[in-house]
């Protein structure tokens, strides 16, 4: 056995070179399988956490949405309250104004005119001083013009 000599083809050098390179590519797909298997495992855990984690999280989002919409809706019917009162306030204005503002006309252009009536007899010439003219002497009082010759001593009678 030892002495003899084994003949080995060379169609089976290269099916053994061809197994060999086969069990070694076959390795390295076992080992890739396995990383994959463990990164699907690990990917699947982490979907599983966020799931966990998210679920409470969308809620309390959801919560707050509806609760910022209650709020929208309460500022709307705040807002429209607001413009109506304000259609209120400018229609009242507006009647004041043309029910008052007429008559106020009137009695503001009557006072002018009694004033200037008073004021240029005011003005007239002293009796005692010809050529001489006085300025009116005015008091106030509570928003009013007095003229002056009131505020002289009055005649005993």
């Amino acid at each position: 056995m030892f002495g003899e000599r084994c003949s080995v083809s060379g169609g089976e050098v290269a099916g053994i070179i061809v197994a060999v390179f086969w069990a070694i590519l076959v390795s390295f797909l076992a080992v890739a399988l396995a990383r994959l298997a463990q990164t699907l495992r690990a990917t699947t855990k982490l979907v599983a956490d966020v799931t966990e984690q998210a679920v409470p999280l969308l809620a309390d989002a959801s919560s707050a949405v509806r609760s910022a919409q209650t709020q929208i809706d309460r500022v709307d019917a705040i807002a429209t309250d607001v413009q109506e009162v304000t259609s209120n306030a400018s229609a009242l204005s507006t009647t004041v104004a043309s029910t008052f503002g007429g008559p106020l006309v009137k009695v503001a252009a009557f006072g002018y005119g009694v004033r200037q009536a008073l004021g240029r007899r005011g003005t007239e010439q002293h009796p005692a001083t010809p050529g001489h003219t006085e300025p009116p002497r005015h008091t106030v009082i509570m928003g009013r013009t007095v003229p002056g010759m009131r505020r002289g001593k009055r005649k005993k009678g």
